[in-house]
């Protein structure tokens, strides 16, 4: 019962290990798409708050953020 229960148990790990590599780049491209958001967005935000300039940068950032992030996006779908 033994070598069964090895056997399952190495099949769904190997398994497991084949999604996880093929999920892998899009993985990647989805958080390249959510880090230029998230970060150009910060930089806009901290020069908004040095400035005093609330919600100018901001927006910008977040817009240029959504561009970049969209373009690597493109590019991976392009590459595939």
């Amino acid at each position: 019962m033994s070598k069964k229960n090895d056997d399952f148990i190495q099949r769904t790990l190997n398994e497991f290990q084949r999604f996880l590599r093929l999920s892998g780049p899009a993985a990647s491209a989805s958080y390249t798409l959510l880090g230029a958001i998230i970060f150009i967005s910060l930089i806009g935000y901290f020069i908004d708050k040095n400035f005093n300039t609330y919600p100018t940068f901001f927006i910008i950032g977040l817009l240029f953020g959504l561009i970049v992030g969209l373009y690597e996006l493109y590019k991976f779908i392009i590459k595939k």
